[in-house]
């Protein structure tokens, strides 16, 4: 049996520390060493595979975009091993406005670690801010 618990510790955790840009480098805790990340890119799905060394740069790179942004869960929900989340990302992009990112999330966690995720972000609203 999936303890429903344990997932939503091990995502709370990542979305505190690693996804908020706090302690990045907590991706090799709450991380498998290979994630499988889905993404829409213009209405295609893409997989893509991160390590917790890859991701944490990918939160750098975001902060140097964005600054320091913060990260607000909106709606955390969890169902054995998988944990579904909707969290507004705030911050002030290297252009000088402040902008507003609306991303939806779904976490699988095997054996204490995040192992795969499916991520949609509305690109559109995010390019429209940015005009």
């Amino acid at each position: 049996m999936i303890n429903a618990e344990v997932t939503r510790g091990v995502v709370a955790a990542f979305l505190d520390e690693v996804r908020s840009g706090r302690a990045v480098d907590r991706a090799a805790g709450l991380m498998a060493p290979r994630v499988l990340a889905h993404q829409v890119c213009s209405e295609d799905e893409v997989t893509i595979e991160r390590t917790p060394a890859d991701y944490a740069d990918h939160v750098r790179e975001m902060q140097a975009t964005w600054g320091d942004f913060t990260l607000e869960v909106n709606e955390f929900l969890v169902d054995g091993a998988r944990a579904y989340v909707r969290f507004t990302q705030t911050g002030v992009h290297r252009s000088g406005r402040t902008v507003r990112q609306i991303n939806s999330v779904v976490y699988h966690v095997e054996d204490g670690v995040i192992t795969e995720y499916w991520m949609q972000i509305d690109r559109a609203g995010l390019a429209h801010q940015l005009a």
